[in-house]
């Protein structure tokens, strides 16, 4: 199944132009004014969040431990970034994070927790299942959402106004798309989601998810190179497109596809949408078609 999903990663790009047609150039500033903390911000759908947050309006502060290409990505995005060392799983560090926000900028608005890992994307079973690999996995994806919503609370909660974003996957909604630890920890992510957004609705603040299927981003692409090293690049691509062509899996999905969806769910526009988990897959967990033998 994670070859079948990883497909999506490598398949050939839709055109720029299509790309083009939706980016920021076309929005409004839906999140103008707006203070936005982005984690995982350096690379992958972090940067492209922070690239459309940032050209809506919004003020940035990237979050990462990738120091000089986090730098880097701020310095290429312009005085709406900041960027900040943060690893996700101390605590000392997110709460960092918010206090910079709300430091430099004078509140919090929206706090996207997006970083995460895969783990290990071999195939084991689940007999052989690391129990040290799967607490790294925790750690990095569910635990560090909670210190997320619990110190964006923090900013949020004495206003009475901001927004929790994170990061799902499709392996959290529908079981065996992923490895078992990555499929655990992003199925916590949205019980993460419903928790923030019971308690915090009377506060106003909303808490929501964006769970992409295949998203090609530089982190995804080396973990399943390593998987397979055995195989050339093109060898894994070929191998990977037989397989989806008999899934029929849908289209491509691209980091800018997950940001668009994450800057709808921080803008007023969708104030009234809370404890959602908004799958953007191209309609990969809608169904399959069957295949039926012709005669």
């Amino acid at each position: 199944m994670m070859q079948r999903t990883m497909q999506l990663v490598l398949r050939v790009k839709r055109s720029s132009g299509l790309l083009h047609q939706f980016s920021t150039a076309a929005n409004s500033q839906r999140l103008a004014g707006k203070v936005a903390v982005i984690t995982g911000a350096a690379s992958g759908i972090g940067k492209a969040s922070a690239k459309e947050f940032i050209g809506n309006g919004a003020k940035v502060i990237l979050a990462d431990v990738q120091d000089d290409l986090g730098r880097a990505v701020a310095a290429e995005l312009g005085p709406g970034a900041t960027y900040t060392r943060c690893d996700v799983t101390d605590e000392a560090q997110v709460a960092a994070a918010v206090d910079l926000a709300v430091a430099r900028h004078g509140a919090l608005d929206v706090f996207y927790s997006n970083a995460g890992v895969l783990g290990s994307i071999a195939p084991a079973p689940l007999a052989s299942l690391d129990l040290g690999e799967f607490d790294r996995v925790m750690a990095v994806n569910a635990r560090a959402a909670v210190a997320a919503a619990k110190h964006a609370a923090r900013a949020m909660v004495p206003r009475r106004s901001g927004c929790v974003l994170f990061t799902g996957s499709v392996s959290g909604v529908v079981g065996g798309t992923g490895p078992t630890s990555y499929g655990v920890s992003k199925a916590a992510v949205l019980g993460v989601v419903r928790a923030v957004a019971g308690e915090l609705a009377r506060h106003g603040v909303r808490a929501n998810a964006v769970s992409p299927c295949g998203v090609a981003t530089p982190l995804s692409m080396v973990q399943v190179l390593e998987a397979y090293p055995g195989m050339s690049f093109e060898e894994l691509k070929n191998a990977m497109a037989a397989s989806m062509e008999q899934m029929e899996a849908g289209p491509l999905i691209d980091p800018e596809d997950v940001a668009r969806a994450a800057v709808f769910l921080a803008s007023d526009e969708a104030r009234y949408i809370n404890g959602h988990n908004l799958v953007v897959d191209g309609g990969f967990t809608v169904g399959k078609l069957l295949k039926i033998p012709k005669e």
